[in-house]
């Protein structure tokens, strides 16, 4: 069964994370969206709501990575500031693991890495989400993020589907908020674009985080059967130690009985 969550405002938390979502959870309607393509994967729309875990009886959880790209980000690889905004040994891990895990990538990170988002598409083991284009914030404040007009942010999640339609055929109808900041408004607004809106329940804490350990900690203690967490595939400076974290990430969750899937089969009403 799929769990949702009434849309409040915007989630606190670390540059790419949130708070914990409210005490209150409803269930979703049975009604699912009309699939647009055919292969996508194809999760509840509750009106007004957004999903924040999976079912609690589950032993399955959902590592997700937030592909960030920013105006400003771009700006500084043209200019050699930062050196890449895709940290390749996460995908190794991965693969080598053989992890499942969803990927919630922004428009501009996917015309940013082409290539590279053609490679992970076919691989088995990853699926996409829409991170919206530019990672400007739906709400503010929001750790800084230059504000999305309300006008324009319907449009926004429709254009980034547009890419992922091109580059990552089959992606899932997932949306995550940049930042996890949200209102009723921008809810909506996602919801008028036919994806599903969906956040967290463990701050990984990778988020300009320096001890891997620390992330490790924070993911293995929060972690529980259902949980949805939320981690960066963008390296240094925004996630240096990411990649450090997950091989432990990975082993003590097996360790605990839980088993990591893509995001599309933890919220399968299957």
């Amino acid at each position: 069964m799929l769990l949702l969550v009434l849309a409040t405002g915007c989630e606190s938390g670390d540059a790419g994370g949130g708070a914990r979502p409210p005490a209150a959870h409803v269930a979703a309607p049975s009604t699912t969206a009309t699939p647009t393509p055919p292969r996508r994967v194809h999760a509840p729309i509750a009106p007004g709501g957004m999903v924040f875990h999976g079912a609690r009886d589950s032993r399955m959880v959902a590592l997700t990575f937030d592909a960030d790209m920013t105006p400003a980000m771009k700006r500084a690889l043209k200019a050699g500031r930062i050196r890449s905004s895709f940290d390749r040994r996460i995908i190794t891990t991965l693969d080598t693991t053989h992890t499942p895990a969803t990927i919630f990538a922004t428009g501009m990170w996917i015309e940013q890495y082409p290539a590279e988002t053609a490679t992970l598409a076919a691989d088995p083991l990853l699926e996409f989400g829409n991170h919206s284009y530019r990672h400007s914030a739906f709400t503010t404040p929001c750790y800084g993020l230059p504000a999305l007009p309300r006008d324009e942010e319907t449009a926004d999640v429709r254009r980034t589907a547009a890419i992922l339609d091109r580059h990552v055929p089959g992606h899932t109808p997932y949306f995550r908020f940049p930042g996890g900041c949200h209102d009723a408004h921008a809810v909506r607004a996602v919801a008028a674009a036919g994806v599903t809106p969906v956040q967290w329940d463990v701050i990984s804490g990778d988020a300009f985080g320096h001890d891997p350990r620390g992330i490790v900690r924070t993911v293995l203690r929060e972690t529980k059967g259902g949980s949805i967490v939320v981690m960066h595939l963008n390296g240094a400076p925004t996630a240096p130690e990411t990649h450090a974290a997950l091989p432990d990430i990975i082993r003590g969750l097996h360790a605990r009985g839980l088993r990591p899937v893509k995001l599309s089969e933890l919220l399968s009403p299957h």
